[in-house]
């Protein structure tokens, strides 16, 4: 007990060159218990020294790689290295947790951990989405295989924001067609956003947007179909008054007409088949 209190007054007292030559063996870090190193990181978090943290975290896992107190280090270790934005090694630590610990307690946390190695990383919208994509596929993991964790309700919000994040990636590419007139590469992006990630926020606006597609390529039925839709589902957004003046100013009333897929959806929906 002694030995363990004179180590802690030791190792909070030195200055940070100090610090560096304990860590780096002017004090072996072999004369010390598992206990005191991982007290040691969890001393560094609290001083917000990722780094340093995850450094001791990882001399646990060296110097006592079967221990419990390297289990409870590694998990640690994929903490430390994400409060200092080092995404890949935290994920690398979680994933090995993982690996050498699928059913224990913490392995829910461990793979939301992962998860949100990715989705900090979500870039603004005009990025390349490859992450989005892995953070929507480790998040369902989390949801699927940890569904009564803490974490569960988190990683659904999470999902749901990244399932969001995507379709707006869709609707950029969509109105930069729209505004150049490219209308059928426009409406190949909008209506990917209306049938795979029709319970976003930027449905209504994919409506509209093909009834000023379709408008501008005089198919007229796709257009009055869109606006059908957006009448049903959406008939106090301010994308449905837009539609509404649209096809009202040329005589066009917001009903499905003809045999188009946007038709063929209403008549699904409205029966309740569709969305």
């Amino acid at each position: 007990m002694i030995g363990v209190a004179f180590s802690a007054i030791l190792l909070a007292g030195c200055t940070a060159q100090e610090r560096e030559g304990y860590a780096r063996g002017n004090i072996p870090l072999e004369t010390f218990s598992a206990q005191q190193i991982y007290e040691r990181g969890e001393y560094e978090l609290d001083r917000r020294d990722g780094e340093q943290a995850a450094y001791y975290f990882s001399e646990v896992e060296r110097l006592y790689p079967y221990s419990e107190w390297s289990k409870r280090a590694l998990i640690m270790q994929a903490y430390a290295f994400h409060t200092e934005k080092d995404y890949e090694n935290s994920r690398s630590s979680a994933q090995r947790y993982i690996d050498f610990y699928p059913t224990d307690e913490d392995a829910a946390y461990a793979q939301y951990l992962l998860a949100l190695s990715y989705y900090d990383q979500i870039e603004e919208v005009g990025r390349d989405q490859g992450l989005t994509f892995q953070a929507l596929q480790a998040l369902r993991t989390v949801i699927e295989r940890y569904p009564e964790s803490e974490y569960a309700r988190s990683s659904i919000l999470k999902f749901d924001l990244a399932f969001d994040h995507l379709a707006g990636k869709e609707m950029e590419i969509g109105r930069y067609y729209l505004r150049d007139k490219h209308f059928g590469a426009a409406i190949s992006r909008f209506r990917v956003v209306v049938e795979d990630f029709q319970t976003t926020t930027h449905t209504p606006e994919a409506l509209h947007r093909l009834v000023e597609a379709y408008l501008s390529l005089g198919l007229v039925q796709e257009a009055q179909s869109a606006g059908a839709i957006l009448g049903y589902n959406y008939q106090g957004s301010e994308w449905y008054r837009d539609s509404y003046t649209l096809l009202t100013n040329r005589g066009l009333p917001l009903e499905a007409q003809g045999d188009n897929w946007l038709a063929q959806a209403y008549r699904q929906m409205v029966k309740g088949e569709w969305l």
